[in-house]
């Protein structure tokens, strides 16, 4: 029930709203112009990311992995766990 990417696969420049650390979120905002506050989301921990083929393409997974392992260290032990052995 958590979620750690959102995206809208009929927009014609794809982007995909990923949660981030506020510290690296600010940081990949001044590195990145295609990386801004997260639309319609919490601003402080969500970045959107523009994917139209600027940020490289391992910088752009290392965001994924990001977002997923910040949710997936929010989930109780048993939840976590279940999503890892299987």
């Amino acid at each position: 029930n958590k979620i750690f990417a959102l995206t809208d696969i009929s927009a014609v420049v794809p982007k995909i709203n990923l949660k981030c650390d506020p510290i690296q979120a600010d940081e990949l905002r001044d590195i990145y112009e295609e990386v801004t506050p997260g639309y319609h989301m919490n601003k402080r921990h969500w970045n959107t990311v523009r994917l139209d083929g600027k940020i490289p393409n391992e910088e752009v997974f290392s965001m994924v992995d990001h977002s997923y392992q910040l949710i997936l260290k929010e989930l109780k032990k048993a939840e976590r766990e279940k999503i890892l052995n299987s």
